[in-house]
Order: structure tokens, then C-alpha cells, then sequence
């Protein structure tokens, strides 16, 4: 009885593509409620690794901060920050995953071309570059023995201009993107 030859470090590209195929047939699916309704709940985006989220300005109520430690598509455990904004309202978003498909990169970018509406935003990154005012802002130091919870800041609005911001994790319980489009393309990096 032969030994089968395994090779590691190599992608299928058939699993590949059929995982990537029935992913969008998912998403297709999703799409058409988005249609429907206008309207998306309860959607989480995670599991994908580290993803870029880039706009012109988020114009948000009801913010608060607190840092964390966190999983990531590299790490068990890294330093974050936690996000909470109860209402916003974000322009030109652009949301980008870049893949490494056997030697080609591929990147899943979601756009949006009219501003989109967010209610219930959960937003955990690593890094935030902006141009950021608030109003009301709140720096708290509070006593615990769990780090995470020693430092809170909160704002009653946030603004943000010409942001990127790296991100392992982001909720939001509902989402009204108009104007969406998803493309799929080969980059070079």
C-alpha cells in the first residue's frame, strides 16, 4: 500500500474556490434580504483575520472605549481597543480582506457609494488612524483587578475623518448600506 505524499505550505485552489463560491452564494443570499428590506440585523463580521475598514467621515452618538486583549488571525491574545457607538452615520466606506492564494493575492473589498446608517456598533482594532474630535469627553480610571476594566473613556459624539483602521472584530445590530458593491480582484503586493 502506497503512502499518500502530503505537501504543507499549499492551497488547493479547487477547495479553495468551492469555499469562496458557496461563501458569496451565502452572501448572494444575504444581498437579496439586503434588497428586500434595506435593512441588515445582527451582522458580525470575524473570523476572517485582520480586515481594513477606510472612510471619509463617521459621524457617531453614544461613544465609549475600553482596551482589551483579544484574538486575531495571528495571535491567540493581542492588545486592542473596543469601540461602542450606539448611532452613526459613515461616508465612502470601503471594507478590504486581502487573501494569499497559492503565489497570487486576491482582495474581497466591500464598498458602499451612499452614506451608510449603523445602529448597536461593536468595533475591535489594533490600530486607528484619523482625524477624530469629540464632544463631552470622558477619561475614568476605575479600581479593578482586571486591567480591562481599569481605563474607560466615553463621548457623547465622535467624529472621524480620512480613517483606516485595522480590525479583528466588528458588530453591528442593524445596517443600512445602499448602494453596496462587493468585488473580488487580484492585487499585487
Amino acid at each position: 500500500m502506497e503512502n499518500p505524499v502530503q505537501l504543507e505550505g499549499t492551497t488547493s485552489k479547487k477547495a479553495f474556490w468551492s469555499a469562496l463560491t458557496a461563501g458569496f452564494l451565502a452572501l448572494g443570499l444575504l444581498l437579496v434580504s439586503f434588497g428586500i428590506s434595506g435593512v441588515a440585523y445582527a451582522v458580525p463580521i470575524a473570523g476572517v483575520g485582520d480586515f481594513y475598514v477606510e472612510f471619509d467621515k463617521l459621524e457617531g452618538t453614544g461613544y465609549t472605549f475600553y482596551p482589551k486583549m483579544g484574538e486575531t488571525s495571528s495571535e491567540d491574545s493581542a492588545p486592542q481597543g473596543t469601540n461602542l457607538i450606539e448611532n452613526l452615520t459613515i461616508t465612502n466606506l470601503q471594507l478590504y480582506k486581502d487573501f494569499k492564494v497559492g503565489s497570487e493575492w486576491i482582495r474581497v473589498k466591500i464598498q458602499a457609494s451612499k452614506p451608510v446608517q449603523i445602529s448597536g456598533l461593536q468595533h475591535d482594532a489594533g490600530l486607528i488612524e484619523a482625524d477624530a474630535k469629540f464632544q463631552n469627553l470622558v477619561l475614568e480610571e476605575n479600581h479593578s483587578d482586571d486591567w480591562q476594566k481599569q481605563f474607560q473613556q466615553k463621548s457623547s459624539t465622535i467624529t472621524l475623518e480620512h480613517a483606516k483602521l485595522k480590525t479583528h472584530y466588528l458588530f453591528q445590530k442593524t445596517i443600512n448600506m445602499n448602494g453596496m458593491k462587493l468585488t473580488v480582484e487580484r492585487i499585487k503586493k
